[in-house]
């Protein structure tokens, strides 16, 4: 019980942080970046994690929708390791910041995996160790305050854990390359560095996007041999014909 009460206290922490003029600009990018995502991608069923007073799947097509959380509106509480959801039935999930701040974060990746239809998508954002809001993280990460005292994950980590799950990375992006500052005027001032950042510092943004696809093995297509296709149009020679209707017999006799 005392777990669960601790989670949801950082929950709350983090409604709070997002509601700050920080926060607020982070959310924006983030909104903006999956109102665009989630509309080209379509099927029956979509999950979001975490973040349940920000419907992060507004913009997408999949009728149904569900959202999880240790503490939301619908009381869905749950535990991100063991989802209560069939296998292979998901054809979106969004794990907005779920990553850092879970002690098991793989573990997370492969019950999402789990979960997801062939051919599935998962999106995933997190702060970037690299980036002012890696300094940020490594000066304040003690004071125990949302985002800061999250373990940041680096980009090619998280790439590494989802290639060894079969997840394969076909989009993505970084953005909020301002410095983390909580003055409204001076996150004004440097708006410039967003526009700066994708040119001139491109994997130094705040935070990153990605937009990983569950692989299946496909099925190799074994085609008719070019002799059997020319056959079928009378264009084969009467010598190789023969040969083939022959060999056609014999595996015949072979099956009998």
């Amino acid at each position: 019980m005392g777990n669960l009460s601790n989670r949801i206290e950082r929950r709350r922490d983090a409604r709070q942080w997002f509601e700050t003029t920080l926060g607020g600009y982070v959310l924006a990018r983030e909104q903006a970046y999956f109102d665009e995502t989630v509309s080209d991608i379509f099927g029956f069923n979509a999950l979001q994690l975490g973040l349940p007073q920000y419907d992060l799947l507004r913009a997408s097509r999949i009728p149904q929708r569900l959202n999880l959380d240790v503490h939301s509106p619908a009381r869905l509480i749950t535990d991100f390791n063991h989802l209560p959801i069939a296998s292979q039935s998901v054809d979106l999930a969004l794990m907005p910041h779920v990553l850092e701040f879970s002690a098991t974060p793989h573990q997370i990746l492969r019950e999402v995996e789990r979960v997801l239809m062939p051919e599935g998508h998962v999106i995933i954002t997190g702060f970037n160790p690299l980036s002012w809001w890696g300094v940020g993280h490594l000066i304040k990460r003690r004071c125990g305050d949302y985002p800061w005292r999250g373990h940041f994950i680096g980009l090619p980590r998280v790439k590494d854990w989802l290639a060894l799950l079969g997840l394969e990375v076909v989009a993505g992006r970084l953005s909020c390359y301002v410095p983390p500052l909580q003055s409204a005027q001076w996150l004004e001032r440097l708006q410039f560095m967003e526009a700066a950042g994708d040119r001139w510092w491109p994997l130094g943004g705040g935070v990153y996007f990605l937009l990983a696809k569950k692989r299946v093995h496909s099925m190799r297509l074994i085609m008719p041999s070019w002799k059997e296709r020319l056959a079928a149009q009378g264009r084969i020679a009467p010598a190789a014909q023969k040969e083939l209707t022959q060999r056609n017999s014999q595996k015949e006799s072979e099956l009998v």
